[in-house]
Parts: structure tokens; C-alpha cells; sequence
């Protein structure tokens, strides 16, 4: 299976600026990340960068790094650029993995990229995981996915879905969540198929995007179809506060390379 990793790595952040440089036992956060990335099957692993700052970083670490516009609306568009200036097939599989996820097992790339190769008739592929928490089906920053009998994502949602009627409607609710309800929260790790890339950058975003905020609404909205497979392990959380970077530094620290 041949797949493409890009790392989309952003300088300004509004709650860790230079977050892809935070120093995590001694090497910058964007090198574990490259690590993770290096360790799947990918032929080849980039990171996608506005920064010339996480560019000599990476090239620092003996990655390659592409320099991109600083004016992309999200990753997705840093994502088609990457593959448009390196003329990647209409046919090739690009694995999207967050600049902020030094802790990501390599075992889910490949999954995700092996999911997509899969389902010839899929444009995009991606992950979710069973939800048994009532406080997580009801938190509105864990997305959920509903997905049909065939594992083709119907939608995603900030919401509680699919909505269990006869239980909610009783107050019964945040309360009380059976094990086998069928919940499940979506996990933000995708591969695209280049095709799709160059199609999405010329889309508008839509009212059910805009209304959830998801960018992958879009693509749905559009009639593109979106492979879901349950991710083979549970990933650990990525890099958004000091919090979370201070949890990765502690968990790290002590390890080699070769043990992270």
C-alpha cells in the first residue's frame, strides 16, 4: 500500500504560539510528530508549514518540510497545495496527521490508509471510536458519527446522535447510557484521495458546516463519500493547551526515541 503523510504545521496558534517548536525532552514537538508519522508504512512523510522558523526546524531533524501560502482557511486547503506542487496522482492516498499529536500510534495511519485503499468508491477515510460515557456523547466538543451498514459516515454532529427517543425524552438522559447503543465519537485522523483535495479547495463551505462548525459537512454535503472504520486502539489526546503539553512531557519523558 503506498500513501503520502502531510503534517500541516501552523506557527501562530491562539493558545500556544510556535506550538509545533514547544521543546518536549529536548526535541521540538514537530520532530515526535514526524517520529510517529515515520514509523507507519508511508513512502513518504512532509511537513506542510507557513513557517521558516518549523522549516529549519524540520530540516534541522533531517525531515522535508514544503513551504505553503499563510493564508489557508484550514489544513485540508495546506493539504492540496502540498499535493498539487508535488503532482501527486488524482489516485494517490494522503494521510492528514495534526501538527499536535506527538503521541499518535502509527498503527492508526496505516489503518486509515489501508481503510481508504479499501473502499474504492470512497473519497475520504477516517476513524471513530465507541463512546460509553454519557458526559462525552454530551459534550459538544466530542464530534459524533452515525455511519450506514456498509460504514459510510451519514453524518457528523456535535449533537448526541443517533437520538435515543424513548430514553432522553424521559429526563433519563446524561444519566444513563447502554453499551451497546451504537454511539460513537469521531476521531479527527483522515485520508483523502488527491481527486478529492482539488475538488474540496473549490467548494464553498456549507449551511451544515458552518451550523456544526465541522469541515467535513462539506464534503457530504457534496455527495463525497466517507469511509469509517473503529480505530484499533484509542488514540492518546493531542497538544492544545500547557496542560496537555506539560501531560506529553511527563509521559515522554525518560524514553528514547526508539521507546516513545
Amino acid at each position: 500500500m503506498a500513501f503520502t503523510v502531510v503534517i500541516p504545521a501552523r506557527y501562530a496558534s491562539s493558545r500556544l504560539p510556535g506550538k509545533p517548536l514547544a521543546d518536549i525532552g529536548g526535541r521540538p514537538m514537530i520532530q515526535h510528530v514526524w517520529d510517529r508519522a515515520a514509523e507507519s508504512g508511508a513512502g513518504r512523510v512532509i511537513i506542510a508549514t507557513d513557517s521558516e522558523y518549523i522549516a529549519d526546524a524540520v530540516h534541522g531533524f533531517g525531515g522535508q518540510a514544503v513551504m505553503t501560502r499563510d493564508d489557508h482557511p484550514s489544513g485540508t486547503d495546506r493539504l492540496e497545495e502540498v499535493a498539487s506542487s508535488l503532482a501527486l496522482d488524482d489516485e494517490a492516498i494522503v494521510v492528514n496527521v495534526q501538527g499536535d499529536e506527538p503521541l499518535l500510534p502509527a498503527a492508526l495511519i496505516d489503518q486509515v490508509a489501508g481503510l481508504l485503499e479499501g473502499a474504492p468508491d470512497a473519497a475520504i477515510a477516517t476513524l471513530c471510536e465507541p463512546i460509553t460515557n454519557p458526559d462525552e456523547l454530551f459534550n459538544p466538543n466530542a464530534v459524533k458519527v452515525v455511519m450506514d451498514n456498509a460504514g459510510r459516515a451519514l453524518y457528523f454532529s456535535r449533537a448526541p446522535i443517533p437520538w435515543d427517543r424513548a430514553t432522553f425524552e424521559t429526563g433519563s438522559g446524561p444519566e444513563w447510557v447502554p453499551d451497546t447503543a451504537g454511539w460513537y465519537r469521531h476521531i479527527g485522523l483522515y485520508a483523502y484521495r488527491v481527486s478529492l483535495l482539488h475538488q474540496f479547495v473549490g467548494w464553498q463551505p456549507t449551511p451544515l458546516e458552518r451550523a456544526e462548525s465541522l469541515e467535513q459537512l462539506r464534503a457530504l454535503w457534496h455527495g463525497a463519500r466517507i469511509q469509517v472504520g473503529i480505530a484499533e486502539q484509542t488514540p492518546p489526546a493531542g497538544v492544545d493547551t500547557e496542560a496537555d503539553l506539560e501531560r506529553v512531557r511527563v509521559r515522554l519523558a525518560g524514553q528514547s526515541p526508539q521507546q516513545e
